[in-house]
């Protein structure tokens, strides 16, 4: 969304280490299965969109009916009459996580109810193969096939044409292209797979095909790994064999074709190419339409990418979505791409492409549903990443586009709106709920820092917190004793840090910063009292530095030099003199009792190799450590770190997080994104996590949920749960 690199979000790879060595007797009994589950009621707290809508499919013979695709969230069905999408992937468990990210979707002109997903987050090694799920509900229940092989819905060329398509000639044969395997057919709607023979050849490190378009009885291919002299577009008229389309165009402008669409009015076929696949990375591009029945092409690109904008920067960009309007034949809407100095558009034309009319110039936009798009300036902007666009086959005023954070939608061809209720693809980094105050929430995100909820079911009034902006938030800290009082970090071009006296309704930036904070702004704790903040720094790359520490609310800074370098800082709810820091380099526990001034090494011999691992303090009480290990296991601590004991009631634990206890008990509720057996999900221990419950069911599960979890202090029962692409969702016992 706001970065250049393979992925917005963060990748999930990593392996744990060996399992630890235990030296004090538990205090738990043996393990066992979790108990039966309580009925909870889950529900997503609403931001509105935040990701990458990557594909908008209008049904063409449904009036109101459509589907949407993201790169890690999974896919949605738009109802028109409720105005909202339903989320359709949501039931996608732990071990499914690389199949949140949707490469395309593909719908049944002749049978309205069916329809395809193929899915498959990264086509690399260590992500697993992709899969392709078929439906005959629209998406209500799904049928699986896996595939053998790997598939890239979050990786460049994600915004590219659907790369799956039923046959116009026959409805039981699917047509799916790839990245890295060429070409694959399926005769029995879905069911079963096989490569077939294709003209151009595929590499393991290329684009392969990016789209594929019925154009009337044949189907057309788009190649991404063409020169831009060789073919980058074929067909096929028998089903059987395909060719190049002749006389297409050539050159870095229509070197990649990204999207295609039909008028089977005028029987023209407009294509949208660019010099990359995109989103990032593109440069120039063009647009063409085919004349299919007598081959003639037409250069009907509405403005040439490498001008100058009014302050004098290159106004490069390439071109991205394109939609046909079903009722009016020669009208055509395209998009253009990474157009950063003059922001991107859509260009519409009534007259088959030889004049073309920018709509963002009369756009009146109205964010006030979802107040975080304008980013902290004075208004938002009409688009980026712009890839995703549609035009309603029943309402030619009403289009939709997607961009980084949100789908704007219009009804009127001027005023746009957000058209984003119930689809929600925030990656979520870290959560606090707090004891007092007006928000049971705050969260820190990917891409659009951090947000102060006031209302679960609306976007946060305030949008997302400036002074200064941060893209992605890296460190959010509240302090035990004093919850007004809470702290942040991450990425931003005005400051890396800042503090709240507010509980996280206002802002105001560090006074200083050590340097290492623009680049590599790490995690941030505050001791209990709010007197002491500790800072560490993590680069992208993964290089760690030594913490630094303040006492003067960040006016000064000063290196730690006995603190494990990169190492996530935890402060002690109770005794504002103590910290802790778990060195997952070395499995030691590290704790200081001087306020952070300096660090010793407590117990050793722990589960190590895994940057993962996560540290979190029991409330009220000091010394009250619990260790989540992933597969390695739960340990606890009750002398400070000096020793810790591996529980035997969970099999795996990812992470942890205390609320509000239940009636008559004197623990607080423990709640635990782990396994007490085989399946990984949201746990519940109402006794001190002798015994646990499964709270989440078998239709939430969201995919990988190990980055974060919080409890609500007051309310029993209620939990908030990180997702990587799904927002942040919470349940609550009924």
């Amino acid at each position: 969304m706001l970065t250049s690199r393979l992925s917005r979000r963060a990748v999930l790879a990593g392996t744990a280490a060996a399992a630890a060595l235990t030296t004090v007797p538990s205090l738990q009994g043996r393990a066992e299965a979790a108990s039966v589950s309580p009925t909870y009621r889950w529900r997503t707290a609403v931001i509105g969109g935040t990701g990458f809508v990557t594909g908008v499919l209008f049904h063409p013979t449904v009036r109101g009916l459509a589907y949407a695709r993201t790169d890690i969230g999974g896919a949605y069905r738009w109802d028109d009459r409720s105005a909202r999408w339903t989320p359709l992937n949501d039931d996608l468990g732990w071990d499914d996580w690389n199949l949140l990210g949707v490469e395309a979707i593909a719908v049944d002109p002749a049978h309205p109810n069916r329809v395809y997903l193929s899915l498959g987050a990264y086509a690399q090694s260590w992500a697993g193969n992709g899969a392709v799920l078929r439906s005959e509900d629209r998406g209500a229940t799904w049928a699986r096939t896996d595939l053998t092989v790997e598939l890239g819905g979050n990786e460049d060329g994600r915004g590219a044409g659907e790369r799956l398509l039923v046959d116009p000639r026959d409805s039981d044969t699917l047509w799916l292209g790839t990245r890295h395997d060429g070409l694959l057919k399926s005769t029995d709607r879905g069911v079963t797979w096989k490569a077939v023979s294709f003209p151009a050849t595929p590499s393991a490190t290329g684009q392969g095909i990016t789209l594929l378009v019925a154009v009337g009885r044949s189907v057309y291919a788009g190649w991404g790994d063409s020169d831009g002299t060789a073919a980058n577009l074929y067909r096929t008229v028998d089903g059987a064999t395909w060719e190049a389309v002749p006389a297409q165009p050539s050159g870095a402008a229509a070197k990649v074709p990204i999207r295609a669409a039909y008028d089977c009015h005028t029987r023209e076929l407009y294509v949208t190419y660019a010099n990359a696949p995109g989103p990032n990375g593109q440069s120039d591009g063009s647009v063409h339409k085919l004349a299919t029945a007598s081959g003639k092409w037409t250069d009907v690109t509405p403005v040439k990418p490498g001008g100058t904008t009014s302050d004098g920067s290159a106004d490069t960009f390439g071109y991205g979505g394109v939609a046909v309007d079903a009722r009016r034949p020669g009208t055509v809407v395209v998009s253009t791409n990474n157009r950063w100095a003059a922001v991107d558009t859509l260009y519409r034309s009534t007259n088959g492409g030889r004049t073309w009319t920018s709509l963002k110039e009369s756009a009146v936009l109205d964010v006030s549903e979802t107040p975080f798009l304008t980013f902290g300036a004075d208004a938002p902007k009409f688009g980026w990443w712009i890839q995703a666009l549609a035009v309603d086959p029943y309402d030619s005023k009403h289009i939709v586009h997607g961009t980084g954070a949100t789908l704007y939608g219009t009804r009127d061809l001027k005023h746009w709106a957000p058209q984003i209720r119930g689809l929600e693809e925030t990656s979520v980094r870290m959560l606090i709920s707090p004891p007092t105050g007006e928000a049971h929430l705050l969260s820190g995100l990917g891409d659009v820092g951090v947000m102060y909820h006031e209302r679960l079911t609306a976007s946060p009034s305030r949008g997302m917190a400036s002074n200064p902006v941060f893209g992605s938030a890296t460190g959010l800290a509240q302090a035990a004793g004093r919850p007004a009082y809470v702290v942040r970090t991450g990425f931003g071009d005005h400051g890396n840090g800042a503090f709240s006296n507010d509980g996280g309704k206002s802002w105001a930036p560090f006074a200083a910063q050590p340097a290492l904070a623009k680049d590599a702004p790490g995690p941030i704790a505050t001791n209990s009292d709010g007197s002491v903040l500790l800072w560490t720094f993590v680069h992208w790359d993964g290089t760690k530095y030594p913490a630094q520490r303040s006492t003067d609310n960040g006016a000064s800074w000063s290196e730690v030099s006995t603190y494990p370098k990169g190492a996530t800082p935890l402060a002690d709810p109770a005794d504002p003199t103590r910290f802790y820091a778990y060195d997952t380099d070395t499995g030691t526990l590290f704790a200081s009792t001087d306020g952070g001034l300096t660090f010793t090494g407590r117990a050793s011999g722990l589960p190590s190799g895994d940057s993962q691992f996560q540290l979190t303090a029991a409330p009220g009480r000091s010394g009250d450590l619990w260790l989540s290990t992933k597969t390695n296991g739960l340990y606890r601590s009750t002398d400070g770190g000096a020793t810790f004991t591996k529980l035997t009631s969970c099999r795996a634990s990812h992470t942890l997080a205390f609320g509000k206890a239940a009636k008559g008990a004197d623990h607080p509720a423990i709640y635990m994104v782990g396994a007490t057996e085989a399946i990984t999900g949201v746990y519940r221990s109402d006794d001190g996590a002798k015994t646990w419950v499964r709270v989440n069911d078998d239709r939430h599960q969201w995919g990988w949920i190990g980055a974060t979890i919080a409890a609500d202090p007051r309310l029993y029962g209620r939990v908030y749960i990180a997702t990587n692409g799904r927002g942040i969702q919470y349940g609550e016992p009924v």
